[in-house]
């Protein structure tokens, strides 16, 4: 049996990496997998460089990927006791392997404990504590070649992590706040790059939207449009309690929140609880928080009912004339499409501003990421596509959940840049006003 011991643990300084090439940004595919609503991004690991994909998520502290069939020649555990070590975490150490040498265990090693978002790891069955491993990874450049991290620090993970994610996925992609996520040590390696990256989400289910790492713009899409140029920007709000903390040992969350201050619904305001839309220091729950890995914006119980009641209203009036009809699960808002018109910018449905840190700086979300097509059989709808969160929900035994998560789904065609330096958000709202979509981002011709 392994024996485990807690190492102290402090921040010290990042190891030295050092990179085959650098021409940045480094940019890759995010794919909308079709059965499951995911978001899949790809990269590439080991010795050799195997193309592999991961579950894109946004606020996750460190990347795995299951070792149950990881190969590779240059593989590395981290060293309990390791400068490295100091950066991961108080977790666990594994003294003595009670197997033979492999990626999955390694004596002294240090010891992860990763976890799935989209299905709760059933710690019973399933090995939790996991290795930390140091191997080369690479993403695609902006010249079509790759550009190589020797030393990037991930997590192992076993096959029973995959349960729930989309086929063909082999692990999770860290984008989070935290110092071993995939922007920070891309950042490391390059340091005199902007500590940044974007994110454009694509709604097709055959073409790729875009990641991109270490530039502010141009972010260019066909027919010729840089996104940088559209973006408006709002702060980056640190939530002081992320779901890893204890009474009595808070740790800062890995996930962004932004500073929504209200909601309109056609130009008009929705009567909220305005105390639900701050983050509460004390249990960590309130605020707004933006999210890959849930696929439709939650609202908690309360704002969902006013939000509800509002739109209902306002679809209604006769600037749109709409009458609901039999609601689809999970939504309980539905009109019959012929009923609905269709713009540029889809479906003819009351605009919802997100109303952010000013009362000019506003997120909109049009008909095309507030509305979802339901057709099967007989049916042909355009559903509101916000779900009820519930009341006073929790992310952890200790830690409460926020009011509302911005899901995949109204992420979807929208610029997203992440500056972690000023942190501030820059989005775009609906790339579909501006003649493009996430789908059509300019890759160089040159391709790996």
């Amino acid at each position: 049996m392994a024996k485990l011991a807690v190492p102290l643990l402090i921040l010290l300084f990042f190891p030295s990496f050092i990179s085959s090439q650098a021409a940045l940004p480094l940019q890759t595919t995010i794919q909308k997998d079709r059965s499951t609503s995911q978001y899949v991004i790809t990269a590439y690991l080991q010795t050799p460089l195997k193309l592999t994909k991961f579950l894109l998520d946004l606020g996750s502290t460190y990347t795995w990927v299951n070792c149950d069939d990881y190969t590779s020649s240059t593989y590395q555990h981290v060293p309990c006791n390791s400068s490295i070590a100091s950066l991961l975490g108080p977790y666990a150490c594994l003294n003595l392997c009670d197997g033979p040498p492999s990626p999955n265990c390694g004596n002294n090693s240090f010891l992860f404990l990763p976890d799935n978002p989209i299905k709760p790891v059933d710690y019973r069955k399933v090995n939790g504590l996991n290795t930390a491993l140091i191997d080369p990874f690479a993403l695609p450049n902006a010249q079509g070649s790759l550009t190589l991290i020797n030393n990037f620090i991930f997590s192992c993970a076993r096959t029973g992590f995959l349960k729930g994610l989309a086929k063909g996925i082999t692990g999770l992609a860290a984008l989070g706040r935290s110092n071993i996520s995939i922007p920070i040590q891309i950042n490391k390696v390059f340091p005199s790059t902007p500590n940044c990256f974007a994110i454009c989400l694509s709604g097709s289910i055959s073409q790729p939207g875009v990641a991109l790492f270490g530039s502010k713009g141009p972010y260019n899409f066909l027919p010729g449009i840089d996104l940088s140029k559209s973006l408006v920007y709002t702060p980056l709000l640190l939530n002081p309690l992320g779901k890893d903390s204890e009474p009595d040992k808070p740790i800062l969350s890995s996930e962004y929140h932004i500073g929504l201050t209200s909601i309109k619904v056609n130009g008009k305001m929705v009567a909220l609880n305005n105390s639900l839309l701050a983050i509460n220091g004390e249990k960590g729950s309130g605020g707004t928080k933006i999210s890959t890995v849930v696929p439709y914006t939650k609202l908690q119980s309360s704002i969902y009912k006013a939000f509800i009641l509002a739109f209902l209203k306002e679809a209604a009036s006769s600037a749109f004339n709409l009458t609901t009809t039999k609601p689809v699960k999970p939504f309980a808002v539905c009109y019959p499409a012929s009923a609905v018109k269709n713009t540029q910018v889809g479906p003819a449905v009351p605009i919802i501003d997100l109303v952010l840190d000013r009362q000019d700086v506003v997120w909109k979300i049009f008909g095309s990421n507030s509305m979802v097509r339901i057709t099967k059989k007989s049916v042909d709808l355009w559903c509101l596509g916000f779900l009820d969160a519930g009341v006073n929900q929790m992310v952890s035994n200790w830690v409460g959940a926020p009011s509302i998560v911005i899901g995949g789904y109204q992420l979807e065609d929208n610029m997203l840049q992440f500056d972690l330096q000023s942190k501030k958000l820059g989005f775009s709202s609906s790339i579909l006003s501006k003649g493009t979509d996430c789908a059509k981002f300019k890759f160089p011709t040159k391709r790996v």
